[in-house]
């Protein structure tokens, strides 16, 4: 037997459950990752939750749980091309993270990747959908060297990743945030602006050559309020607002970005340009307690699981 996180009803973190399973094998085609981590974002606790997020992702009760994962092949089917027993991989698999194995196809391009030594699986586990969900955002703004950027919700998971790549690009950032996390932001390179009524007066006051490109990481009040600032709607950017944000501003999501992307997160890593900075780590046994955290949306970086 092994273990795996899974919940029967939808609901909060409450509905979790980590059970015993029958172990999973790897077939012809497929390996076996033996998790060591597993990063949690907001989408697995919304799918969770609200069973029209769910059925969008194909998602069925009873379920698995999480999606960023970290961990080594240890077991390799017949025609399992790219990947052999004792290779440490890291990726994203649909409900199946939170889990002492998963079983995927391999090759999955985009999907499950090498992790380069030198990154940790605790770190490697927060990079799939924050780093390819912040790399997409600023990707359909066309960031460039010299922009002014306003990013909304700048100290979570996402927002690490997209202030960091901003000032890689050469850009100014602005990120939006509650005044417990300033210090953290100017930390990472962004200068800090309060969220909420007024924000717009605010960043003007802040920036009084202008804003020239905005990212929404949270809802809509910063593309709003770059919209208001002037801010053309292709230059503006939103991953929470659905399919038709505001003013026609660009939606957008990690799906959007290229494995090429994540390599250049993880070249970047490696050379100490972007940090990850990891809030909290939980024991498996203590899913309920991680996801608790993660829902409460006021965490400065990415929490994970460990296994």
């Amino acid at each position: 037997m092994s273990r795996a996180v899974v919940y029967e009803t939808f609901g909060g973190p409450e509905v979790l459950e980590l059970r015993d399973v029958p172990e999973p094998h790897a077939g012809p085609g497929e390996v076996r990752v033996r998790v060591t981590a597993a990063g949690l974002n907001p989408m697995d606790w919304i799918i969770t939750s609200t069973p029209e997020a769910a059925t969008v992702f194909g998602l069925t009760l009873p379920s698995g749980f999480g999606y960023d994962f970290a961990g080594v092949v240890d077991e390799a089917g017949e025609g399992a091309d790219g990947f052999a027993v004792g290779d440490r991989v890291y990726g994203g698999a649909m409900a199946k993270a939170a889990a002492d194995f998963l079983v995927m196809k391999a090759p999955t391009p985009g999907a499950l990747f090498h992790t380069p030594d030198g990154i940790g699986d605790e770190v490697a586990a927060t990079l799939p959908v924050a780093g390819l969900t912040a790399a997409a955002a600023l990707d359909a703004i066309g960031l460039r060297s010299g922009d002014t950027l306003l990013v909304g919700g700048a100290a979570g998971g996402v927002g690490v990743f997209a202030v960091q790549l901003a000032r890689l690009a050469g850009a100014r950032v602005i990120g939006t945030a509650s005044e417990g996390t300033f210090d953290f932001l100017r930390q990472l390179g962004a200068e800090p602006v309060t969220y909420g009524p007024g924000l717009a007066d605010r960043v003007r006051a802040l920036a009084p050559g202008g804003v020239t490109a905005a990212t929404d990481l949270f809802g809509t009040e910063t593309a709003e309020a770059a919209l208001a600032l002037g801010v053309p709607p292709e230059r503006i950017s939103t991953i929470a607002a659905g399919p038709n944000p505001p003013g026609g501003v660009r939606a957008t999501g990690g799906e959007q970005a290229t494995p090429a992307d994540l390599e250049r997160i993880t070249d970047a890593v490696l050379a100490g340009a972007i940090t990850v900075p990891i809030a909290a780590t939980f024991p498996i046994e203590r899913i309920r307690d991680a996801v608790t955290l993660q829902a409460g949306r006021h965490v400065h970086g990415k929490i994970v699981v460990t296994l």
